[in-house]
């Protein structure tokens, strides 16, 4: 295993990127990073202060910027931030301008033709990292950060972008590094009448920081759902209401919803905020035969769509009868293929009179949770999301400052683990302390992938590209 960490490097070139997202917008912001960044600026920055000299650190410059050639651009604020104090840890200068698309190509254009080049994904955060202003788990937070779609994935992020990972990795990886060292020293010195641990006291000490370890990875196994999302597919016969029931559900009007059989041909999806569990919602169309072909690949696909969710909702229409018809036969067949585990009824058009019998009590005695609900009137939208947090998991939400590993550092954590496991099995077995010093080393290798301190130079670069240009 190569180590990634390279020492701050005061002549790595000049890069430019947009920092804020491309397209049309109230500002964008150029960042520019590297040597001669602050002398780059200055060739094309005119001040309108009349004794400008320079670009003073930590405060905002107002003026213009030219082209090369002198052809003004736009009206900026321009502000110059040294190394290493910077984000990228070295110098920097942020350009601030009118947030149209041309005016900020022109300005990056302008940093190319003196010198700058174009900035890779993530390459800014990449020199954060290299330069020692953060470590590897904080870089990918603030890629959370930025992708944070609810209130608990920000939070998540902010926590480990605090570098609260990195700290506990390193309090884990210094407790097994310190039971190394005596077994170094026990092996070293076995003349010497040395102090050693008993095997009792290293087993006790090594368990410790498994089950540290443990607690970690349970908070990820609880978390993911929070992290990645999870999936609710809609699904029934046509005009059971699903559409008006996923549009009641966003709180606005999504769907097309009409009188006519049919009208949803193929799946819709949003994502939907269910106590800060990001959900992708997915409206199918109706479970019925058909010779409209365009119609029978939506239902398809939607059926396929149901099949691959976490939670399907088998929406009836609660005002009639399930029927026997073959419609009715294929999306009961399918709700039974997956199991109450996998499925919610909901029997829609509450503010009706119930079917008879009634379609809820027989799906009930079937063995579905079954919420009654009026996507028309709102009545029971909020026990079925209710219902839905708890199927989901959405209770467990990680309190604001947990600290969550990321599905990279969990496998980190769990190459420890095992081989902590391999340890306590070793010692039970009598094994000579130099080979149990063996599987603290590995252990300890884990721990530090997760600061990035021992990861190869290709697993950097897989986890940068993910990044999105200008950060």
């Amino acid at each position: 295993m190569t180590t990634s960490t390279s020492p701050p490097d005061a002549d790595r070139d000049m890069i430019v990127a947009r920092a804020t997202p491309p397209g049309a917008g109230g500002l964008a912001v150029i960042r520019l990073s590297g040597r001669g960044c602050r002398q780059t600026a200055l060739a094309l920055f005119r001040s309108s202060r009349p004794n400008f000299t320079d670009l003073r650190p930590y405060r905002l410059h107002h003026g213009h910027l030219h082209t090369p050639d002198g052809r003004r651009i736009d009206e900026v604020l321009a502000a110059f931030m040294p190394g290493p104090g910077s984000y990228t840890g070295e110098d920097t200068v942020e350009i601030s301008c009118h947030g149209g698309p041309a005016t900020a190509a022109a300005i990056v254009a302008a940093c190319i033709a003196k010198g700058a080049r174009p900035a890779g994904p993530g390459e800014f955060t990449l020199r954060a990292f290299l330069n020692g202003r953060m470590d590897l788990s904080q870089a990918q937070a603030v890629a959370e950060l930025i992708a944070a779609a609810t209130p608990v994935q920000a939070d998540m992020a902010l926590a480990r972008l605090d570098g609260a990972m990195g700290r506990l990795a390193r309090e884990l990886r210094q407790g097994l590094e310190a039971l190394r060292a005596g077994v170094c020293l026990a092996v070293d010195f076995p003349e010497e009448d040395v102090e050693c641990l008993s095997r009792e006291e290293f087993a006790a000490r090594a368990a410790d920081v498994s089950d540290r370890i443990r607690k970690l990875l349970e908070a990820n196994r609880r978390a993911r759902p929070f992290r990645e999302g999870a999936s609710v597919v809609l699904f029934g016969r046509v005009n059971a209401g699903k559409s008006r029931l996923f549009n009641a559900l966003l709180g606005r009007e999504r769907a097309i919803v009409t009188g006519v059989p049919g009208t949803t041909r193929d799946y819709l999806e949003e994502t939907l905020d269910l106590s800060g569990m990001p959900v992708r919602l997915t409206d199918t169309a109706g479970l019925r035969e058909t010779g409209d072909e365009a119609e029978a690949v939506g239902r398809d696909r939607g059926e396929k769509r149901v099949k691959a969710a976490e939670l399907a909702l088998f929406v009836v229409d609660g005002a009639h009868p399930l029927a026997d018809g073959d419609d009715d036969a294929r999306e009961l067949a399918l709700a039974r293929t997956l199991g109450p585990a996998r499925v919610m009824a909901v029997a829609n058009k509450a503010d009706l009179p119930p079917g008879d019998p009634d379609p809820a009590a027989v799906l009930a005695d079937m063995g579905f949770e079954t919420i009654r609900v009026s996507a028309r009137t709102g009545a029971g939208l909020d026990a079925l999301a209710a219902a839905m947090e708890h199927r989901l998991g959405a209770g467990y939400a990680p309190a604001v400052d947990d600290v969550v590993p990321n599905q990279r550092e969990a496998a980190a954590l769990s190459q420890a683990l095992d081989e902590l496991a391999d340890l306590s099995r070793d010692i039970d077995s009598g094994v000579p302390y130099d080979l149990l010093g063996v599987r603290l080393e590995t252990a300890c290798a884990a721990l530090s992938d997760i600061t990035g301190e021992m990861t190869p130079d290709a697993v950097l670069a897989s986890i940068f590209e993910t990044f999105c240009i200008g950060k």
